[in-house]
């Protein structure tokens, strides 16, 4: 039976999110939603969106996740690429992108108010039960992007019996989700990890504490208060937690927590050492991506003797180092991450099959991530090729920054980068040149931007240099504009 859900005082046993699941595969079935069909969702944390994951399931359909801090041409692309035929959308987040909607997805308000037409709720009780063949439950379809800073959606096949086994033990080692357990998530759904947690935490668990957003205080309360088990954190709330005067962080009883799952995001190491320090050894690290799935685990054993690792292959996982011409390098040099987790069925990007072809070399994926790994087997993540930024969690692009700076008045060359941020482990930088005879202003720029981009791909530093570095092609060289960011860190990324 589904795990139970509390969202605030909401309490909803699993037998109801059921039915309602059934009833809401029952509309998208009578809104022509069919086998392997996707459906959008623009939401915050909202029980709305266990409805939506349980239905889908039940419905055959991926549901795509669109970020609610994107504005409308970020939007307008995934809802065009992704082929949605309905999307679910709170009323000022509809206001906000309204002019991107095709005029063939069917638009489904969750908190429109009772008896508005297009209202969730008023829209899920008219529904007729699902009544139709059973389907194959698909997942989500997460947008992720590359160097082109345009976005893919990645579309997994349905698993065999065996990859679900597997699967199902991966996710109790890397996520500490198990039959009967109770767990915590605050976290973004619209992020894949979370995503994940949360299919998983309903699918096994016994009850789901769902958050709208994270507070430090209040989730050591809901940890007390529900006996929570396994919590999705990710550092910037590790941060956030660990600045909470002591007094307050001794308030609550937190013994109940066996195991803390993180992705997504570098942990700094000193940050790791201090909440193993405060709850013991709970604070396990995954390196993962929608691609790829779940490939290592870091647990807390040896997290004090190898800081700054990602750790060790999950499961049936493997890991290759390749340099630039695919020849397998030896332990402890550096080149591109590729891997295999044989747990998870195949992926395709939604209509770009070239791109899918362009990351696999033998059987492994890489995602531009650059490492090494060492005689133990634990790998370290040193940079990446791709040049993504992870800010508290979340992936950033700098080409799309860079596509939107260079079209400024006044900017004659750009270049992103992350740089170190103690509280979201990396922050964006911007290095400007200004045209001849012009001046950049950087609050002026900042503006300009937060009315094309969302605010977390506003970089926080914007610095006017008289040139970037560029190599003997022409091609400007990020790793010389990070170093500088970076120097005299103990991590490089």
């Amino acid at each position: 039976m589904t795990a139970a859900l509390r969202f605030g005082e909401l309490q909803r046993p699993g037998t109801e999110i059921d039915q309602r699941a059934v009833r809401l595969a029952g509309g998208l079935a009578a809104l022509g939603v069919a086998d392997g069909d996707a459906v959008a969702v623009m939401l915050r944390n909202d029980p709305a969106y266990v409805d939506i994951i349980q239905g889908c399931r039940i419905a055959g359909s991926y549901y795509c996740q669109i970020n609610w801090h994107f504005k409308t041409d970020e939007a307008g692309f995934i809802l065009n690429d992704c082929g949605a035929k309905v999307l679910f959308i709170q009323p000022d987040l509809l206001a906000a992108i309204a002019a991107a909607i095709p005029p063939s997805v069917r638009t489904i308000v969750v908190g429109a108010g009772p008896g508005h037409i297009d209202d969730f709720d008023t829209w899920l009780a008219a529904q007729a039960l699902y009544a139709g063949p059973p389907r194959t439950p698909r997942g989500h379809m997460a947008y992720t992007s590359g160097t082109a800073g345009r976005p893919k959606g990645v579309r997994r096949l349905a698993p065999t019996p065996e990859q679900q086994a597997l699967a199902a033990q991966v996710v109790k080692d890397a996520m500490g989700i198990y039959p009967g357990v109770r767990t915590l998530i605050s976290a973004p759904l619209y992020h894949s990890a979370p995503s994940l947690f949360a299919q998983q935490s309903l699918l096994q668990g016994s009850l789901m504490v769902l958050e709208e957003k994270f507070d430090a205080e209040a989730t050591l309360a809901l940890i007390e208060r529900h006996h929570i088990e396994t919590a999705y954190l990710v550092p910037v709330m590790y941060v956030r937690l660990l600045r909470l005067p002591a007094a307050v962080r001794a308030r609550y009883d937190l013994s109940s927590l066996k195991f803390v799952a993180s992705t997504g995001s570098p942990c700094a190491p000193d940050v790791k050492k201090a909440m193993i320090a405060w709850l013991g050894p709970v604070i396990f690290e995954t390196y993962a991506s929608s691609e790829t799935g779940l490939i290592t685990i870091m647990d807390p054993a040896d997290a004090a003797r190898k800081p700054g690792s990602a750790g060790r292959p999950v499961g049936q996982a493997s890991i290759r180092i390749l340099d630039e011409a695919g020849r397998q390098l030896p332990t402890g040099e550096i080149g591109g991450i590729y891997v295999r987790q044989p747990a998870y069925a195949d992926f395709s990007y939604h209509g770009n099959d070239a791109a899918r072809s362009a990351i696999e070399r033998d059987g492994f994926i890489g995602i531009g991530d650059m490492g090494y790994v060492d005689d133990e087997g634990f790998l370290f993540i040193c940079d990446r090729a791709s040049d993504m930024v992870i800010s508290g969690g979340v992936n950033i692009y700098p080409a799309e920054i860079e596509h939107v700076l260079i079209t400024l008045p006044g900017v004659a060359d750009c270049a992103v980068v992350g740089i170190p941020d103690e509280e979201y482990g990396e922050a964006l930088a911007a290095q400007l040149v200004a045209e001849a005879g012009a001046t950049l202003d950087a609050e002026t720029i900042r503006k300009h931007l937060g009315e094309r981009i969302a605010g977390y791909k506003v970089p926080r530093r914007i610095d006017i240099v008289d040139a970037l570095p560029r190599d003997d092609n022409g091609k400007v060289v990020k790793r010389k504009i990070r170093d500088a960011y970076w120097s005299g860190k103990a991590r490089k990324i």
